[in-house]
């Protein structure tokens, strides 16, 4: 182990990752009595591929280098020309594009470091006020992989204090509470589990393991500049582990963010937090910025008088620095983040700290310190579009826990490294990727008296090559080889095409491969929340799933603005999967391989519009189609909405000075597990029905502060008994793990942002 430390430090020192090379800046537009404001929604594009963003609500942008544009320099001022008054070679121009004023395009040399763009309005409409609102989150043009970008204004039309409350306002993301004790949270993509999502930070996969329970809340909310979200398979570059899609987390970076920031919130059931980023640039070459985030909750409510708490009691603290080296050629940027987080639930007169019998009442109890360091370092070559990265990142992941009378206790240590060579063939439209990767993970647990070890050993190489033909095709072609160290060796193919049928209509089709490692304990330790008991007969296999789907988008023009409409249907196909069967026994949970067939078919259609000035509206309607072979039948997957709906309101009055939102979800019905066997007072229906949540928010916005107030679940919805059997949480039939809807009724939250903005 020493030596492989030695090794990876050795890495870091020498090579570097193209992946966190940005160009970044600001925004403004300039009026005809020169008046410079700060333009929220421009598009801004790499002339040579149209890969691109949009600035979010303060003018500010941040996009990915095309290694031969990864070339920090000097703060330029935009002058207003249009692409043809700059150098010809169109690799190293970026597109600044917004309705009402002119196009300006900005030739990026390997001597500038930001930029700052001041756009004029346009003659032709001299004399006339143009205004425009950005949404908050869509659908990239750009990207041949369907991906969903939402901004930071996105993020605040809910409370999103974390990850997890982040897609309230998403029609493709569920999220779900994994049980009715512990506060887990887990999302459904594609109708399947969160474990089968590649959750990212940074393009760094993370918050999997031991985190995959609580790992959603491990992100505070106001730390987030966007996510993206894309469905179906992945690219090779990212890893093997891709069924469903893939969810990246971009934070705040320090030399595009706030100087400082705050945040405070509060909500009715006895939740408090507070949160911070910090950011200062040291020099022309380095800049630092810190995030702190602490939590937690105090106030004991039983609502539904079953005696159990309704929410757990916690506290969490949450600590992140990072530094940022940009030169002219090598950048680099390194960072450390430390959880600590304690949190208890049950009875409510259950105290931690007495002897656990069956006398006392019935409790849990879980303590996590989750410690993170990675580093990300970059060089550009002299020829066009060539470089040579490495990202990595170390996790240490402690959890010290107990469910009524068992003891779980574990530990995770996990390393990631990939290594990235880009360049081109011919011309920058055959670009290609190339590379190596590493994983390791090692898992030491203990139930009780059992102990549980695995370590993952894999190393991997890959190849990926993009055509680009900005005006029609974009297709991915890409092949991985990874080395398990218990598996073997396995191969993961995937492809992706998108394709301009005209200027308003895009399709796109995807087909690859997903493997994962299923680690049973550590990814369902929230099972262990009832009174059965965890049984596997067998040795358990690698996980292997095809993916494949197509999606249609139509941009109709309708009184001048686009109504953005989008269909897709994705298709998993399980050659292999961890079965988790909580239907054959209501005893026990019974884990096994796949014997039979098992897979999710998940159609959506979502469409977008501003319905008039200042009033967004987003509809969007999925069917789901889950089914897995349990005990030689195949059965609709439990706990698995059939539908879902989504309405979605977004309101701003003039200048921005308040914002009205409004969110309707319709959660379709779904098949719950077979309690038939338990006797009468504890069985519950073969069904769930299908229920709504409505959520609103009202926002204040000043000069450098908002306030905000809101309310969840506003219909005032709960399951009904989501706990079998609470009046004998020591007998056999106590379970707290079916869980299909909320716990908590009604919730009020109120709270204040403040930002101050650098120069």
């Amino acid at each position: 182990m020493k030596k492989l430390l030695i090794i990876v430090i050795l890495i870091c020192l020498f090579f570097p990752v193209v992946k966190s090379q940005t160009v970044s800046g600001k925004v403004f537009g300039l009026d005809g009595s020169n008046n410079k404001t700060a333009l929220p929604g421009v598009n801004i594009y790499w002339a040579h591929n149209l890969e691109g963003t949009t600035s979010d609500i303060q003018g500010r942008f941040e996009i990915k280098f095309r290694s031969d544009t990864e070339h920090p320099g000097e703060l330029i001022q935009s002058d207003g020309h249009d692409e043809n008054s700059h150098d010809s070679h169109s690799a190293h121009m970026l597109v600044f594009s917004f309705v009402g004023y002119e196009k300006d395009t900005i030739h990026v040399h390997e001597n500038m470091k930001n930029i700052k763009v001041v756009l004029k309005t346009s003659k032709e409409l001299e004399g006339i006020e143009v205004s425009a609102r950005t949404a908050g989150a869509h659908i990239s043009r750009i990207e041949p992989i369907l991906t969903q970008h939402i901004s930071s204004s996105e993020l605040t039309k809910a409370a999103c204090c974390n990850l997890s409350e982040s897609f309230e306002t998403n029609a493709s993301v569920d999220v779900h509470y994994s049980d009715a004790l512990t506060g887990a949270k887990q999302i459904q993509l594609l109708g399947l589990a969160g474990v089968y999502t590649q959750l990212m930070t940074e393009n760094i996969p993370n918050y999997y393991g031991l985190a995959n329970s609580f790992g959603l809340m491990y992100v505070p909310g106001t730390w987030m500049e966007s996510i993206q979200v894309s469905k179906g398979a992945a690219a090779v570059v990212n890893g093997y582990e891709s069924v469903t899609g893939q969810i990246n987390v971009e934070y705040k970076k320090p030399d595009n963010s706030e100087v400082l920031y705050l945040n405070v919130f509060g909500d009715s059931y006895g939740r408090i937090e507070g949160n911070f980023n910090a950011a200062t640039r040291l020099s022309e070459k380095w800049s630092t910025m810190i995030y702190g985030h602490t939590s937690g909750n105090s106030q004991k409510d039983d609502h539904n008088g079953d005696s159990f708490l309704d929410h757990p009691l916690y506290r969490q603290y949450n600590f992140f620095n990072r530094w940022r080296y940009v030169g002219e050629k090598f950048m680099t940027q390194f960072g450390f983040q430390y959880i600590n987080e304690d949190r208890t639930g049950g009875q409510m007169d259950f105290n931690k700290n007495d002897e656990r019998i069956i006398t006392k009442p019935w409790g849990l109890n879980i303590k996590t310190d989750r410690a993170q360091v990675f580093w990300k370092s970059g060089f550009v070559f002299n020829r066009p579009a060539t470089s040579v990265g490495f990202i990595n990142s170390y996790t240490y992941h402690k959890q010290n826990s107990f469910f009524g009378l068992r003891d779980y206790n574990a530990l995770q240590n996990s390393y990631y490294g990939n290594l990235i060579f880009n360049s081109y063939i011919g011309n920058t439209k055959h670009a290609y990727s190339t590379g190596a990767s590493y994983r390791y993970d090692n898992y030491d647990e203990s139930l009780n008296d059992s102990t549980f070890n695995m370590m993952e050993s894999v190393p991997g190489v890959f190849f990926q090559y993009t055509y680009t033909d900005p005006e029609k095709i974009t297709f991915i072609a890409g092949i991985r080889a990874d080395f398990h160290n218990i598996y073997g060796t396995f191969y993961t193919p995937r492809f992706h095409v998108k394709y301009n049928l005209s200027q308003k209509t895009i399709a796109r089709a995807s087909v690859g491969k997903g493997y994962r490692t299923a680690k049973v304990l550590a990814e369902n330790a929230t099972l262990l929340a009832s009174s059965r008991q965890i049984v596997s007969t067998e040795k358990l296999q690698q996980e292997e799933a095809w993916n494949y789907g197509i999606n249609l988008t139509h941009y109709f023009d309708i009184r001048g603005k686009d109504l953005t409409l989008s269909a897709d249907f994705y298709r998993t196909d399980f050659q292999n999967q961890v079965v988790v069967d909580v239907d054959s026994d209501v005893s026990q949970i019974k884990i096994y391989n796949l014997n039979g067939l098992s897979y999710s078919n998940s159609f959506q259609v979502e469409a977008s519009y501003e319905l008039i000035e200042r009033l967004d509206v987003v509809a969007a309607f999925r069917i789901n189609d889950v089914k897995v072979t349990m005990n030689d039948e195949l059965l609709q997957k439990p706990l698995v909405n059939k539908y879902k709906g989504l309405l979605t309101l977004s309101y701003a009055t003039n200048l921005n000075k308040w914002q009205f939102d409004f969110t309707s979800q319709i959660n379709g019905d779904g098949r719950l597990p077979n309690t038939s066997m338990n006797p009468v007072e504890y069985q519950r229906p073969e069904a769930y029905p299908a229920y709504t949540i409505l959520n609103a928010q009202i926002t204040k916005f000043f000069k450098t502060w908002s306030i905000y107030v809101g309310g969840e679940n506003l219909m005032n919805y709960t399951q009904e008994n989501p706990i079998v059997a609470p009046d004998d949480p020591f007998g056999p039939y106590f379970d707290a793990s079916m869980v299909y809807g909320p716990v908590m009724g009604i919730k009020i939250y109120a709270g204040l942002r403040f930002a101050l903005e650098g120069e």
